[in-house]
């Protein structure tokens, strides 16, 4: 009989370890997805037939996966009133870069060239496109549309901190 109820205690003993173990690593599992869920951001990004964007600022934390996506609400042609989002690297001259630009028609507006972080393809209206890229290290870096004169007006800035 003794022999029974030690046995019965080891098991317990066990089955209690196990379940605690099981406890922590569910806890666990759960703290990671949370932290999973934060280094990732979603933004959306609207255009329109008057060359505007909808923010001119918009913000990551380095090495953040940003998912961005780019809606044309108006309904010129691409062709007419295209727009894209090009993200420059730090330290790049607008100016400079979108006189390329102008010249790169056959590329979509996108000139080659390794001045830049990220960049969608040129949509027409009702049109949308999604492109996903890692933040760079914290500084204040500009996005455009490259379409033809649209970058006065269309321009704004990616704030990592």
């Amino acid at each position: 009989m003794k022999i029974f109820l030690s046995i019965l205690t080891l098991i317990g003993f066990f089955i209690g370890c196990n379940n605690s173990t099981t406890s922590k690593s569910v806890k666990s599992l759960k703290k990671e997805k949370v932290i999973q869920i934060q280094d990732e951001i979603k933004i959306i990004l609207n255009s329109n037939d008057l060359m505007q964007f909808d923010k001119k600022v918009l913000s990551a934390r380095p090495g953040q996966k940003v998912t961005l996506t780019l809606n044309h609400t108006g309904r010129g042609n691409k062709m007419i009133m295209g727009h894209n989002f090009v993200l420059l690297k730090s330290g790049v001259d607008v100016d400079v870069f979108a006189r390329k630009a102008v010249e790169a028609r056959n590329t979509e507006y996108i000139p080659e060239g390794d001045e830049m972080i990220a960049y969608t393809k040129l949509i027409g209206g009702g049109e949308s496109v999604t492109i996903s890229f890692e933040a760079p290290e914290k500084g204040i870096y500009n996005f455009i549309c490259t379409f033809p004169a649209h970058y006065q007006l269309m321009s704004g800035q990616l704030i990592v901190k």
